[in-house]
């Protein structure tokens, strides 16, 4: 067993900033998706409009994601995250401007890309970040990603309350984006705190293409669950169970707000139980959750069935990188954390898509239970896990030449 190294300034700081980067990301897909009754009405959306965009979104976040991989190969992670989060707070601007759909598919255009590039950059930061800690931490990035989802479902909420159009709404959400990115970018890991350390070394081991494939299926199956809830909630309690907006948005702030509690224990848990049984559990319970909300009478249980959901389900993202950056090291697992992230678009498609056509045929009480057939799957797929988890501790190197690296 690795004894965890005590993190100096620069480690904390980086692990501040990613987490910060982290929330930014959930905070305003939040607002996108918890938006979308409110675009729909203004731009005059069908259901087969939002099933397009969310295709949209999904397949430019997979080309996001490669590119990231190829900033963070030639430059860092660091600089990929960094434009990566200044195209979110672009595309808001798009957003909340547009003047008509075709407008508005090109800046929705524009954010897939930027989620991509989001995903995968504070993703690999968090890889890298855990080495340094010597030992699970990646579940507090993902406890940061749902405080942030929290705050933009309940700033969605309240802006409904407040009469705030759909534009001011956005703005606020974009320029909070900027303003966050601008202070925390710096902190983030530079190339030679990450990618480069000593014991992240270009010498890559092969990569086991069976592991990597099941943990992108678990992945692909997790967030295929976790977008659904967020695409499809809000529209769900709106139209099946006939709750008004602000209330509609509750569900989403549920579902986040139980993930949030279960992602800052989860790294104790992963400690102490390991990642098989924390998957496996996880499974469960959110399988449980999810019976309640597509079987809900009225909002009040739906809202209930998602947060107990939201206890299980959102800990298993974290747990498929964390074993993925097991498999190799040094620039290598840039490029493995990039390619890994291609299946939450996968997921998202699913989630997104395969949701949207089955609401299409019956509702979306149907459309939903999809997605309770996905967590029974992950159920099974827990045995692909590690029974313990280790992490290699990885020193950091002293600050002198680093900024020559990453400029």
């Amino acid at each position: 067993m690795i004894h965890p190294l005590t993190p100096g300034p620069q480690l904390r700081g980086a692990r501040a900033a990613n987490s910060a980067a982290f929330a930014l990301q959930g905070f305003f897909l939040a607002v996108v998706l918890t938006e979308l009754p409110q675009q729909r009405d203004l731009f005059g959306l069908t259901d087969k409009d939002i099933v397009a965009a969310v295709a949209l979104i999904s397949l430019l976040a997979g080309g996001g994601s490669i590119a990231a991989e190829k900033l963070a190969v030639y430059r860092s992670s660091r600089t990929a995250l960094r434009l990566g989060l200044l195209l979110i707070a672009a595309s808001g601007v798009g957003v909340a401007f547009a003047p008509n759909r075709v407008v508005l598919f090109a800046a929705l255009g524009v954010y897939g890309v930027a989620v991509g590039i989001v995903d995968a950059g504070t993703n690999m930061q968090a890889v890298f970040i855990q080495h340094g800690y010597g030992r699970f931490v990646l579940s507090s990035f993902y406890a940061a990603w749902s405080a942030g989802a929290i705050t933009g479902a309940l700033c969605v909420s309240l802006f409904e309350r407040l009469g705030l159009s759909l534009r001011v709404s956005v703005l606020i959400a974009a320029a909070i984006v900027l303003a966050v990115t601008l202070a925390a970018g710096p902190r983030l890991l530079p190339a030679a705190a990450a990618e480069s350390g000593p014991a992240e070394t270009d010498t890559a081991a092969p990569v086991p293409t069976r592991l990597f494939l099941a943990f992108g299926i678990v992945l692909a199956l997790a967030f295929a669950i976790d977008f659904a809830v967020g695409n499809w909630s809000a529209l769900f309690l709106t139209d099946v169970l006939a709750a008004s907006s602000s209330t509609a948005a509750l569900a989403l702030a549920a579902y986040q707000g139980a993930s949030l509690v279960g992602r800052l224990t989860g790294d104790l848990l992963v400690r102490r139980y390991g990642p098989r049984a924390v998957v496996r559990v996880a499974s469960i319970i959110g399988s449980i959750g999810l019976a309640v909300a597509v079987a809900a009478p009225g909002p009040a249980v739906a809202i209930a069935g998602f947060l107990v959901a939201g206890i299980g389900l959102p800990l298993i993202a974290p747990l498929c990188f964390s074993e993925a950056g097991r498999l190799t090291s040094g620039r290598g697992l840039d490029s493995v954390i990039a390619r890994l992230n291609l299946f939450n678009y996968a997921g998202t498609l699913v989630g997104g898509v395969v949701v949207g056509a089955l609401a299409a045929v019956t509702d979306l009480r149907g459309g939903f239970g999809a997605t309770l057939l996905f967590a029974l799957i992950l159920i099974a797929c827990a045995q692909v896990f590690h029974a313990r988890t280790t992490v290699t501790a990885v020193p950091a190197l002293p600050e002198t030449g680093r900024a020559s690296l990453d400029k």
